[in-house]
């Protein structure tokens, strides 16, 4: 709170308004407009792009200065030094593990790992060639049937325990969608793998040959899971907290924040980067393609280019460059034909006028697509593994939102429509 104030003043009342101004401790002042309700006004803000709709202290985004901060740690810091494990406990907690927390941390959540035998039996109710975002959805809505016996949102340790479960089983579902789709039999979780580790056994083990995780892939898993772990008040984050806010399980909320992201405005941007470089074809057709980019009368888009939200670039989309080059060399896949069409999109992105002077740099949308098209994820799962990155993030949301007092979400609205009228006849 700070004694700055506002003032508003309407033709046609006499009143000024006078609206107090709140600060955080990052980013611009907000005008406090709840006033305005008791007097008959509402404010107008489609798509709520300057409206604060609550206060939260886990995620910052400077978007003009290319900022992303998790409890104050900047995203480049935490993608060096941390891991994804170590993230999560951040997002839940504010404050980094020491050893000891982290140790324990990770045991309860390799402790979490599997999923109720006869959840399995619900797969066979769905097409084998269904997207695995509806799959999931539905699996994840389904679980508050399954773990009811810690549902109560009042209560901090039963918040706790769901936070756990929905960290620790969103990979083994996301993975038991995977193998449901190609008919092959669903692979158990394993302990003594780490998170990223377990996840890629899920995903390509088989129980007819070992499968060791390829440690430079795992470690692209990792960064992929903490680069896409929260972004603020996204859609999807604050679908779940408006579900949230109704007193809805947090499987339920988990489950529309998946329905929220499916959305290709949203989560389906690394997905539509590997369909239109499928539409590119080859490198040679490269030039004609940006061309049809610049053609404002054109409406193809070169997807995994600029950043609603970053305006200057995309903090993780450095680290993700890095990790791409790494995959790549280790897959010894850089004259993969897509994957040529990819680096010479990036190579243009970077030295051409036009992408400059309009910032539109490769996003973190771009690599974590090529980085998992590398690692043989097919498109329809890159969806699901944002899904699965995005779960900490959005439960993080939704527990700080019953860790305080709070109140249904009720957006108000503009009504254009007939005014009263009477029923003809």
């Amino acid at each position: 709170m700070t004694d700055k104030k506002a003032y508003l003043k309407v033709d046609g009342l006499e009143e000024t308004f006078e609206l107090p101004v709140l600060h955080g401790t990052e980013g611009p002042d907000v005008v406090d407009v709840r006033a305005l309700t008791s007097k008959g006004l509402f404010t107008y803000d489609p798509g709520f792009v300057s409206t604060a709709a609550c206060d939260s202290g886990i995620t910052f985004i400077d978007g003009g200065k290319g900022i992303l901060l998790h409890g104050g740690y900047p995203i480049e810091q935490l993608a060096e030094k941390s891991d994804y494990m170590e993230v999560c406990y951040l997002l839940l907690n504010g404050e980094l593990p020491n050893a000891e927390q982290k140790a324990k941390f990770v045991s309860t959540i390799k402790n979490h790992t599997m999923v109720h035998e006869q959840l399995s039996h619900f797969f066979n109710g769905f097409r084998r060639d269904g997207h695995p975002m509806a799959i999931m959805c539905g699996v994840v809505g389904a679980l508050s049937a399954f773990y009811h016996d810690s549902l109560d949102i009042n209560d901090a340790h039963h918040r706790e325990v769901c936070a756990f479960r929905l960290i620790a089983k969103i990979p083994t579902i996301a993975a038991m969608c995977y193998k449901y789709s190609i008919g092959m039999p669903f692979m158990y979780p394993r302990n003594d793998l780490n998170y990223a580790e377990n996840f890629l056994y899920m995903m390509f083990g088989n129980p007819c040959e070992e499968y060791v995780p390829n440690p430079v892939l795992a470690k692209a898993m990792d960064k992929i899971f903490i680069l896409h772990a929260d972004h603020e008040q996204n859609a999807s984050t604050s679908t779940v907290r408006l579900a949230g806010s109704s007193g809805a399980n947090p499987f339920a909320c988990i489950a529309s924040g998946i329905a929220a992201l499916w959305g290709p405005a949203h989560g389906g941007a690394n997905e539509a980067v590997l369909t239109m470089l499928e539409e590119i074809g080859d490198a040679e057709n490269i030039p004609e393609f940006i061309a049809k980019a610049k053609d404002p009368n054109d409406p193809f888009r070169l997807m995994g280019f600029g950043h609603r939200v970053y305006r200057n670039f995309d903090p993780r989309a450095k680290v993700m460059k890095v990790s791409c080059d790494e995959v790549l060399k280790e897959l010894g896949l850089e004259n993969d034909p897509l994957l040529k069409i990819a680096k010479e999109l990036e190579r243009i992105a970077l030295e051409d006028e036009y992408f400059v002077e309009r910032k539109l740099y490769p996003n973190v949308d771009f690599y974590s697509g090529i980085i998992l098209k590398a690692i043989g994820i097919p498109t329809n799962m890159f969806t699901v593994i944002f899904a699965l990155s995005r779960t900490i993030g959005w439960i993080s949301h939704w527990n700080e939102f019953h860790s305080s007092p709070n109140r249904i979400g009720r957006p108000r609205q503009l009504y254009t429509g007939p005014a009263k009228r009477d029923y003809p006849g």
